[in-house]
């Protein structure tokens, strides 16, 4: 398995706070944290049938990012591409019911959610490294 970049598939629920901030930390590690070593999957397009990151999620490593405890993106990982190399749950980091909250606009998350952000974000950086060194 090449360990050159590793590839992060985050949650794609729109249900709940948990799928907004998976999807902001794990572009807050793209863009920002580990520039260069993360590259993001698409979950929708993944389960739809696209190769491109099917292969990806086959032939380097693959962190699942879920919103909540169901491990949608594991399990679509697992089934169509081989086992993932890590797993971050934002409802263990940030609390269960505060994940399964009501979804808030992007536009209206508060300094609080930031933190969140913050802190998923850092979880999942310091996978990437883990997964790098070995």
């Amino acid at each position: 398995m090449n360990k050159s970049k590793v590839g992060v598939l985050a949650c794609s629920g729109e249900e709940c706070l948990g799928g907004t901030i998976s999807r902001l930390a794990t572009r807050k590690v793209m863009e920002n944290l580990r520039l260069g070593k993360v590259v993001s999957l698409c979950l929708p397009l993944y389960v739809a049938g696209g190769q491109e990151e099917r292969f990806f999620a086959k032939a380097f490593p693959v962190i699942a990012v879920e919103g909540c405890d169901k491990c949608c993106a594991k399990k679509a990982t697992e089934k169509y591409s081989g086992d993932v190399s890590d797993l971050v749950v934002v409802s263990n980091i940030i609390g269960e019911d505060i994940a399964a909250s009501k979804t808030v606009s992007t536009r209206n998350l508060s300094q609080e959610h930031f933190e969140m952000v913050d802190k998923v974000a850092e979880d999942i950086s310091k996978k990437v490294d883990e997964i790098l060194m070995k």
